[in-house]
């Protein structure tokens, strides 16, 4: 495998001369970079959202999605509702951008005990514009910036400057619009997350440019939709999350569920909770697990000392957890201040390059469930290597993560699945 060097595109608190971008629609992205005195100085207030994947809303399959949805917004409710900051909609949300495909969807969401940010897909402009998506789902003209937990969310409308289909392209104005953004970000406390219907990867034109900005400015994780199928991206920079389709799914036997992402000052977090599996559900959310370490010298991502553990548990009634390093256990303890983040610290390994972190919660129902990652040391996060190909495309995916719910099976009508 080649290496592609990030650090050249990276602002990550601290900036560089080297940062610098391709133009776009005659509009220096690099503008504003570098960033003199770029900073980031977290509070380590978590960011939580749950992703609801394309819905694909449509009468062809007798609106089998609507169905699906139901169920996942009954066990979000139940499980996940009190412990995040949002629900997501990545785009392709009806089938063909039709009024009655979106009163379906409009009809569950009103039982969702979440504010929900939508974004439109291709398939959302199929009428032409995003006229019917908008009224129909009242969503906001986009682009959109909320800060949520002092990170500035930047959602992203990818579809409407383009010609239809997979025509994806930001535009002008969007264009200028997101690098206004994320050069204000110099002044914010936590880092920006983006919120778009595809990778930069995908875009007719400026992906690569995109991509490039997103990293000098310090983006943790952009999420998106589009694929059908669950994949993690780490281009060395800016970690890229899709989650599978609740309509047209090709993988894992057709299996619906929803993504919950977490981002713990700077480290991301991402599993897959299919609907039909049991609760509780437990993630951890710092340190970062090896596939997901995009700076090895931030002792967050990569402890140095003493390995500080947070994790997330939802569910109800939790009632113990406990972590495990090696033969060395700790009992977690709830964070004052936090919706079901559980804390404890314990020595890390010495002269290994990587090694087991295990969560195991329990709830009061004698329930458990665990969680597993690989974390590097200092060592073993020196000898990483990325692909010789540009960032923001699935050339950086991190291939098959199955306790997280990552198949690698790039199942889609995009790759290597069927046209719908």
């Amino acid at each position: 495998m080649g290496v592609y060097p990030p650090s050249t595109h990276r602002c990550r608190s601290r900036c560089s001369a080297s940062c610098s971008m391709a133009s776009h629609h005659g509009i220096r992205l690099a503008e504003a970079w570098p960033l003199p005195g770029c900073r980031f100085s977290s509070s380590r207030a978590m960011l939580s959202w749950v992703h609801f994947g394309d819905l694909h809303v449509s009468h062809d399959d007798s609106f089998k999605s609507v169905g699906l949805l139901e169920r996942l917004v009954s066990a979000v409710n139940t499980n996940v509702a009190h412990a995040v900051e949002f629900a997501y909609l990545p785009g392709d949300n009806a089938n063909n951008g039709k009024p009655e495909q979106y009163a379906k969807i409009r009809s569950i969401l009103s039982s969702l005990r979440l504010p929900t940010n939508a974004i439109p897909g291709d398939h959302d402009f199929e009428p032409g514009s995003l006229e019917t998506f908008h009224r129909e789902l009242g969503v906001d003209s986009l682009p959109k910036q909320v800060t949520v937990k002092g990170h500035r969310c930047l959602f992203l409308d990818i579809v409407s400057a383009g010609e239809g289909g997979p025509d994806f392209r930001l535009g002008a104005a969007q264009t200028e619009w997101i690098a206004a953004q994320l050069a204000a970000c110099v002044n914010d406390k936590e880092r920006p997350v983006v919120f778009m219907h595809a990778y930069p990867g995908d875009l007719a034109e400026g992906g690569e440019a995109l991509a490039h900005l997103f990293a000098s400015a310090g983006v943790l994780v952009v999420d998106t939709g589009h694929t059908h199928y669950n994949e993690l991206l780490n281009d060395g920079s800016v970690i890229y999350a899709a989650t599978r389709s609740t309509g047209q799914i090709e993988e894992d036997d057709g299996r619906a569920g929803v993504a919950i992402v977490t981002v713990d000052a700077s480290v991301v977090s991402w599993r897959f909770q299919p609907v039909s599996a049991a609760w509780p559900l437990v993630m951890i959310t710092t340190p970062a697990d090896r596939r997901l370490v995009t700076d090895p010298a931030d002792q967050r991502q990569v402890p140095v000392g003493n390995c500080e553990v947070r994790a997330k548990v939802f569910g109800q009634q939790i009632a113990e957890v406990v972590v495990s390093i090696g033969e060395q256990r700790a009992t977690m303890q709830p964070v004052s201040g936090e919706h079901a983040v559980w804390q404890a610290e314990l020595p890390r390994p010495p002269d290994v390059d990587r090694y087991q972190v295990t969560v195991v919660a329990s709830d009061a129902n004698g329930n458990t469930a665990s969680d597993t990652i690989e974390v590097l040391s200092r060592q073993g996060a020196g000898s990483r290597a990325f692909a010789a190909a540009p960032p923001g495309t699935d050339a950086h995916a991190v291939g098959e993560w199955a306790d997280h719910g990552l198949l690698g099976s790039q199942l889609g009508p995009n790759k290597n699945g069927r046209a719908w």
